[in-house]
């Protein structure tokens, strides 16, 4: 994916960048299908061309996805994963039917979603990272009987 840099406009020169997390509806487990990660990611890209909204990276975990965005000051959070969420839904139900099958009601996501804020300096790459190891995992283990996952 892209590197975020700064986006000149005639009145103002931005850096802004979002970590959004988007569980699907009723957590369940959708992501488990390389076509559904594959029409996910082709659809941020074309998003990329329609709208001021840049991924950065895209990373999903069996039930919920991590986006890394960039855009401009104009563009609220709400609009911006509104746009997202409602692109990406329609495409994956029409290129991916199988995904209805684990769903009902019609909707792909759940109405709530986290977002931060990100700063360029430090933290933009350690949140990259985060969500290129997304789906991951490959140890688990106990640490004083909670369950701790490790990334390798």
């Amino acid at each position: 994916m892209a590197k975020s840099e700064y986006i000149h406009k005639a009145h103002n020169v931005s850096m802004i960048l979002y970590h959004y997390v988007c569980p699907a509806k009723y957590r369940r487990i959708v992501f488990d299908d390389e076509e559904v990660e594959r029409v996910m990611k082709e659809t941020c890209e074309g998003i990329e061309l329609r709208y001021e909204i840049r991924f950065l990276e895209v990373g999903s975990d069996m039930d919920h996805v991590h986006f890394l965005v960039q855009s401009i000051p104009k563009l609220s959070p709400t609009k911006i994963i509104t746009t997202i969420k409602s692109i990406t839904a329609k495409q994956i139900f029409l290129e991916c039917p199988q995904v209805k099958e684990k769903l009902w009601g019609g909707a792909f996501w759940t109405s709530g979603y986290f977002v931060s804020t990100v700063g360029l300096h430090g933290s933009e790459e350690t949140i990259a990272e985060y969500i290129r190891e997304q789906g991951k995992q490959e140890e688990y283990r106990t640490i004083q009987g909670k369950q701790t996952t490790l990334f390798s």
